[in-house]
């Protein structure tokens, strides 16, 4: 296992450097951005026409297919340079290249060259969390149409995108994952809702609760197989979970980046609090924490790359990273003192930012479930 990185790689992330530099949109841009809760549209618009819009996905569509790693590394280096990705985005378009029609294909690859984000992803409702047995939004068939109805909760991007990806549940068949579908419904369609919920991180991506009351569709937006909707979801839940560490990663390193320099710069009692050992020791743990994160992260990608199962080790990587990046962004808010409680430090906004990616894409009580249950498995395989 070799993870040194390639020269390919360190082209590549350079040239992400110097797109990033270059592309027109400074820190200033973000900051009011995430100040005033809005969504940095034109930047999407450039990111989308960059040779960086299409990552991972096929060649035919348009996209620049690379190997797992490599799109951690990207991923990890739009966090610590404080941009956002959009890896995870095309991880998402990537499910309607492998289930959609060939129509719901070309409307979504469409969408992305227009340079607009191409659909929100409505499954969380408010009894549904992570118990997706609770699943109770419905898809009811009447004279040739299709009728929606439900409440999606925390949908991200809601207000900034014209359709939602929706999991659908029939209540006729048990068990539940075999009742579950996926349909891409408009947003702009008479009876949807959306009302905007306030966050505390995060803040450039809208989070939403959308309603839907007898929202017309057509049998042509079933996405996939009827009945395999759940199935479809966990394809890509494994990466999504290790893509949260990398980007959870990448925003700890730029509060770290941002702390240690504070530390050499300071001057208290005479000298740089740098220094002193309390902080030589926090400085140290944070150093320590973020090699154990680099070698857990990229060997999980490494192992995805030569085909493994990541069924375990995705839980892992993001229980562990997740809760390291949140200790090594608070200790940078220690490091600052005051101003690191001030919004003009960056510690402060990855501070906020990062909390969130202990509860996405699967919470730490969840991830230990997921984890847990194969692992004790396994060892009772060995004992018998």
């Amino acid at each position: 296992m070799d993870f040194k990185i390639t020269d390919e790689q360190e082209l590549l992330l350079e040239s992400l450097e110097e797109w990033i530099e270059g592309c027109g949109f400074d820190q200033r841009y973000f900051d009011e951005h995430w100040e005033q809760a809005q969504f940095p549209a034109e930047y999407y618009k450039a990111l989308f026409d960059s040779p960086f819009g299409k990552v991972g996905l096929p060649e035919q569509y348009g996209g620049t297919e690379l190997d797992f790693l490599t799109m951690v590394l990207l991923d990890e280096k739009f966090a610590e340079l404080g941009r956002p990705s959009l890896t995870t985005t095309m991880l998402n378009i990537e499910d309607i290249m492998m289930f959609g029609s060939e129509e719901q294909k070309k409307a979504i690859s469409d969408k992305v060259d227009e340079g607009r984000l191409p659909f929100a992803l409505g499954f969380t409702e408010p009894q549904a969390g992570s118990d997706s047995n609770a699943y109770a939004c419905t898809a009811t068939r009447k004279d040739g149409k299709v009728y929606i109805n439900g409440h999606k909760s925390f949908i991200t991007n809601a207000s900034d995108t014209d359709l939602m990806l929706t999991m659908t549940r029939d209540f006729s068949v048990e068990p539940a994952l075999n009742a579950m579908s996926l349909w891409m419904v408009p947003l702009n369609a008479p009876g949807v809702k959306i009302e905007p919920m306030h966050k505390i991180g995060q803040r450039m991506l809208s989070m939403c609760e959308v309603y839907l009351d007898n929202v017309e569709i057509e049998e042509k937006d079933l996405v996939g197989e009827e009945g395999k909707g759940f199935f479809m979801l966990m394809k890509n839940f494994e990466i999504e979970r290790v893509l949260i560490a990398a980007t959870a990663l990448g925003g700890a390193k730029r509060a770290y980046n941002e702390a240690v320099n504070y530390a050499n710069e300071r001057i208290q009692f005479g000298k740089p609090i740098g220094q002193f050992q309390l902080i030589q020791r926090m400085i140290v743990e944070m150093t320590a924490k973020i090699k154990a994160c680099e070698a857990f992260l990229y060997a999980t990608a490494w192992k995805y790359d030569q085909g493994e199962s990541l069924r375990i080790d995705s839980a892992l990587v993001k229980y562990l990273v997740t809760r390291l990046a949140n200790e090594i962004a608070d200790d940078c808010v220690q490091i600052m003192g005051g101003i690191g409680y001030t919004e003009d430090s960056i510690s402060s906004k990855v501070w906020r930012d990062l909390r969130t990616a202990r509860i996405g894409g699967g919470t730490d009580e969840i991830l230990i479930h997921a984890a847990s249950r194969p692992i004790l498995k396994e060892f009772a395989k060995k004992n018998h």
